[in-house]
């Protein structure tokens, strides 16, 4: 397991464009995985859920959306 969150995310999605954006300004490191880029991403992400974007946690927690929204 990565020691940082991954997040699942399409490159179109405006959520995860400000889930993006957020982490970036807070100076939170993550690995970004574009599930629409990536056959196998998209298939680990539908595991987790079915809504981007999706944050996989180094303890293994998955949250969906963002700030209350999703993509």
């Amino acid at each position: 397991m990565s020691s940082i969150p991954i997040i699942y995310t399409l490159t179109t999605c405006p959520t995860c464009e400000d889930l993006r954006n957020d982490w970036n300004s807070k100076g939170i490191n993550f690995e970004e995985r574009q599930v629409d880029t990536n056959q196998p991403w998209l298939d680990e992400a539908l595991t987790y859920g079915d809504h981007v974007p999706i944050v996989l946690y180094p303890d293994g927690q998955t949250e969906m959306g963002f700030e209350g929204e999703r993509g």
